[in-house]
């Protein structure tokens, strides 16, 4: 009798699948930015938690809690700033029901700018982040997790800084 042999190709397949399913928080690929020398440009983290589990919010309620928080690594041509998390949702669960968190849940979005730096030349550069959260279910939290980010944002000439007084 024959033995049957899945391909490697198959059998990586399936490994990531089974491992895909099983992400507390998963997040969009974030859309290449564009802006002007002198001017910013929006940037929207887009995450998704997953049914049944939650995550602190960036503002925990209590010090011991780890905050959901983006970690910008940007090169030296650009800053990324305003990082603003939305508010979290006042719950509490099951393990302690007299007790409200500061969790998210479902779709989370976090905004931020984008600047070129007064010295930047145009061109397209590589933005790397990470998101940093802990997830939990009703019962238990799982170990804290790191999630690679990277964005590309294109620099162009055409925006000129003008004489703003603010």
């Amino acid at each position: 009798m024959k033995n049957k042999i899945l391909p490697a190709s198959a059998v990586l397949l399936l490994f990531s699948v089974a491992a895909g399913a099983q992400e507390k928080v998963t997040v969009d690929r974030v859309a290449p930015v564009s802006v002007g020398l002198g001017q910013s440009a929006p940037l929207l983290i887009k995450l998704h938690v997953q049914p049944g589990f939650h995550i602190n919010s960036n503002k925990p309620l209590t010090p011991e809690l780890i905050p959901t928080e983006v970690h910008f690594t940007p090169p030296e041509d650009l800053a990324v700033a305003k990082v603003k998390y939305p508010p979290g949702e006042l719950k509490s669960f099951p393990f302690d029901p007299n007790t409200k968190l500061s969790v998210y849940s479902g779709e989370v979005a976090v905004h931020a700018v984008v600047l070129p730096m007064p010295k930047a030349g145009t061109g397209t550069y590589t933005v790397h982040a990470e998101l940093k959260y802990q997830a939990c279910d009703n019962n238990a939290c799982y170990p804290p997790k790191r999630v690679p980010i990277a964005f590309d944002v294109r620099i162009g000439g055409s925006g000129r800084r003008s004489p703003h007084v603010h």
